[in-house]
């Protein structure tokens, strides 16, 4: 699967962060480092604990790191969880996590399976 065609998969700007990282190899490499992004872990752990700031700011890191990568699905999903819980109280709807732990888990399987091929 070329980096290219994972991008499409996804529904990712492909070539949005082409133009920014110039380059499939450095695309690749960056796309694998999302798997070591504490971000949603941090952001589970925080609305399991009812702290909805932190819970805040796990998920706009989780949605800049997203924007950053072109992973377009995450971002939305994680931008608006963000936005509900912008204000501290959670508010927030289940549906809103359900959505974000839909689309990451989609794209960590979407990035092993890039990341595997790329070990053969």
């Amino acid at each position: 699967m070329t980096v290219e065609e994972f991008y499409a998969a996804v529904g990712g700007d492909y070539e949005g962060v082409l133009g920014r990282l110039r380059s499939e190899e450095r695309l690749r490499k960056f796309a694998v480092k999302f798997l070591s992004d504490p971000s949603y872990e941090k952001l589970c752990e925080a609305l399991k604990s009812e702290n909805y700031e932190d819970a805040f700011r796990a998920a706009h890191t989780l949605k800049g790191v997203c924007q950053n990568l072109g992973f377009t699905r995450l971002y939305e999903s994680s931008s608006v969880l963000t936005e509900a819980l912008r204000d501290g109280e959670g508010h927030y709807g289940a549906g809103m996590l359900e959505q974000v732990e839909r689309d990451y888990r989609e794209m960590v399987e979407a990035v092993r399976m890039l990341q595997s091929e790329n070990e053969n």
